[in-house]
């Protein structure tokens, strides 16, 4: 058992982005390649996107700070603090509307 304080780590995290060229930063909360649930903290910049991938299993991301807008072909939903998204299964991407931080929540397909 064990307790994470996802604030803090946003906190650190947003330093980290700043201080990175690609103006991002993750750090994996829980879990990992060999789990089948991943919980992965992401903070991305204002303007800054996670490029189109592939869903890896049935995912969330959870908003902790700011403003994002997730986005699949031609249908986007838009989060803020305290939202939450469900991923679609198909490519997508995620974009920063403001510097944000969010948990994305991943349980893999076997």
């Amino acid at each position: 058992m064990g307790k994470s304080s996802l604030t803090a780590l946003a906190r650190q995290q947003l330093i980290i982005a700043r201080d990175a060229s690609s103006g991002r930063s993750a750090s994996t909360v829980y879990g990992g390649h060999e789990h089948t649930l991943r919980q992965t903290l992401i903070v991305l910049l204002a303007g800054r996107r996670l490029d189109e991938h592939e869903n890896p299993g049935e995912a969330t991301v959870h908003v902790l700070l700011g403003r994002v807008r997730l986005s699949s072909g031609d249908v986007a939903w838009e989060g803020s603090a305290g939202d939450l998204i469900v991923v679609p299964d198909a490519r997508h991407a995620l974009e920063a509307l403001e510097d944000c931080a969010v948990l994305l929540t991943v349980a893999k397909h076997n």
